[in-house]
This record gives C-alpha cells, sequence and structure tokens, in this order.
C-alpha cells in the first residue's frame, strides 16, 4: 500500500500545483481587466473635467459680455502658474485650445473674447 499513498500525496501535490497556477493566471487576467476599466474611467473623467472646463471659460466670457475685441477682458487663470499645488488646472490648456479652434478671440493685449457665440448652447452628454 506504501505505493498507493505516495501516488495519492503526488497527485494532492500536482493538482495543488495545477490549481495555483491557474489562479495566478485568472488573478493575472483580472488585474489586466481592472487596469483597463481604470485606464477607461481615468480617460472619461478628464474628458469629462475638460467639457466643464470649456463651458466654464464661455460663460466667464459671456458674463462679462466679452464678445467682441472691444469688449474682451483678461482671463486670471489664462497662464499657467509655475508652482501650483493642487488639482490639475485644465484652463490654460483649454483656453489654447478654444483659441486654435476659432471659439474665443485674443487679442494683442493679452485679453480674451468669444467668437462663436453658439458655442455656450452646446449640450454636455
Amino acid at each position: 500500500m506504501p505505493g498507493f499513498i505516495e501516488k495519492l500525496l503526488l497527485f494532492s501535490v500536482s493538482s495543488r500545483n495545477s490549481d495555483t497556477h491557474m489562479s495566478e493566471t485568472g488573478r493575472t487576467i483580472f488585474a489586466i481587466c481592472i487596469l483597463i476599466v481604470v485606464y477607461i474611467l481615468t480617460r472619461k473623467f478628464h474628458a469629462w473635467r475638460m467639457r466643464q472646463t470649456y463651458q466654464s471659460i464661455v460663460n466667464d466670457l459671456e458674463k462679462n459680455k466679452a464678445l467682441d475685441p472691444f469688449s474682451a477682458i483678461e482671463l486670471p487663470y489664462a497662464k499657467k502658474g509655475m508652482f501650483r499645488i493642487g488639482m490639475r488646472d485644465y484652463r490654460p490648456k483649454a483656453i489654447q485650445f478654444m483659441i486654435a479652434n476659432n471659439i474665443i478671440g485674443m487679442t494683442g493685449s493679452g485679453k480674451y473674447y468669444l467668437k462663436d457665440k453658439g458655442v455656450g448652447r452646446v449640450s454636455t452628454d
């Protein structure tokens, strides 16, 4: 009977190793899935923040009636600060993007105004 017990112990050890490899594979696949979900959620969060920032800038310009170069206003957050502590500030990048796409304009003196009057009505789906 010692041969039977040895075989049983060997089977038990080999099946345990097989389970370990399967669980490691399962854990690896699960971790990769979690990373993919986190990546997608991070992208969606940044897109949402950018939309909110665009809307905030347009609202500031509309509220101050900066609708042409003569009524342009200074935006204190238009320039990037060197030592900003805290959450990421999307406003300087958003302003650059909006200038490049002719949504807002910038005067020679560094003041801003709204060029595209319909942009403030964009739905935020």
